[in-house]
């Protein structure tokens, strides 16, 4: 999966694979966490908000499955 930096003071990169629809988001504070079954506009709109930290709060967080990850 290819990570994508952003500019974020939450976020440090994010990752999609668009044949499994999973989202992998890498935290500044070293942490990445796996969200299952996002869809694909659920990225696209993560990737093109003005704020990626507020848009992963209201838009991913607490509403899909995750997992913790591996950097």
């Amino acid at each position: 999966m290819i990570r994508t930096s952003v500019s974020s003071s939450n976020l440090r990169s994010v990752g999609y694979d668009v044949t499994t629809h999973t989202l992998e988001i890498t935290f500044h504070s070293g942490g990445v966490y796996v969200y299952d079954s996002v869809p694909t506009e659920v990225h696209a709109g993560l990737m093109s908000a003005p704020s990626h930290g507020r848009y992963f709060d209201r838009h991913i967080k607490g509403r899909y499955a995750f997992r913790k990850g591996r950097a």
